[in-house]
């Protein structure tokens, strides 16, 4: 019924594998590679275009399957051994699907508000943090997320993984400092920035108007750039050794705040 693949040395399956390593085989091909039947609904209900699904027999359930075949028409079936190869997962889920890359521009980026709320984050150093940044804005349900100067691309295996799908459900944008400055304040969009100098504290301010909360690496802070168009920095109080946290627990701090204020 479907097409089946049981070497490794198949050339699909090492497309897949470059695809799923490489960057610039991602880019060049405006394609993605997500693992796992939740993160593949994600996607799907986030309105991506899947193209390919590969699936291992031996580790499926067989309505997931039939769910996903209505909806992606490029099916094929994969050995175990081959499942290991393609999968970038230690535990596998027995699904991994090809998809086409959306438009992260700043110009693509819509609002359904007068009030937007944005998280920006710059230059986060992990895919890691990546993730966990956009598992907190999906929870909290912010209007979109920004990285400025960002050091991988948004579809890195790693972001996909650590987000759990949420690099799908958010609406992101990706540009220099700059351009994300300029793009905030031409729309009238308050930029509040997470810094130790200068600050308020983050409950005093109020975050019902348009706002951009940003933040930066945990090692350097923001930069300048950000520091000197900020409208007000602002600082969350801490009663022991240190002076930061992880920038994801911030963001989440900062941003539930945001949607106290508004009524959610």
């Amino acid at each position: 019924m479907y097409k089946e693949i049981s070497s490794t040395s198949n050339k699909t399956i090492k497309n897949l594998v470059q695809l799923q390593e490489k960057s610039r085989n991602r880019r060049r091909e405006g394609l993605f590679v997500v693992e796992g039947f939740r993160e593949i609904n994600l996607a799907l209900e986030s309105g991506y275009q899947l193209t390919e699904l590969y699936f291992c027999p031996e580790l499926i359930l067989d309505e997931q399957l039939q769910f996903l075949a209505n909806q992606i028409t490029d099916i094929t079936e994969v050995s175990p051994q081959v499942y290991k190869k393609i999968a970038y997962r230690s535990s596998t889920e027995g699904f991994l699907a090809v998809g086409k890359q959306k438009n992260h521009d700043l110009e693509s980026v819509e609002f359904k508000t007068d009030y937007p709320l944005v998280l920006v984050a710059e230059a986060p150093e992990k895919p890691g943090n990546i993730g966990a940044l956009l598992r907190t804005a999906d929870a909290a349900g912010v209007d979109a997320v920004f990285i400025a100067n960002p050091l991988t691309d948004m579809y890195n295996p790693n972001i996909i993984r650590s987000s759990v799908g949420c690099v799908f459900t958010n609406q992101i944008a990706v540009g220099s400092s700059s351009e994300i400055i300029k793009f905030l304040k031409k729309k009238k969009i308050a930029i509040y920035c997470a810094a130790l100098q200068a600050s308020a504290i983050y409950t005093n301010l109020d975050y019902t108007q348009a706002t951009a909360i940003v933040v930066g690496t945990e090692a350097d802070g923001l930069t300048k750039e950000w520091l000197d168009n900020s409208d007000q920095n602002i600082i969350i109080p801490m009663q022991g050794k240190i002076d930061s946290m992880n920038v994801s627990v911030s963001a989440g701090i900062l941003i539930f705040e945001a949607k106290r204020q508004r009524g959610f």
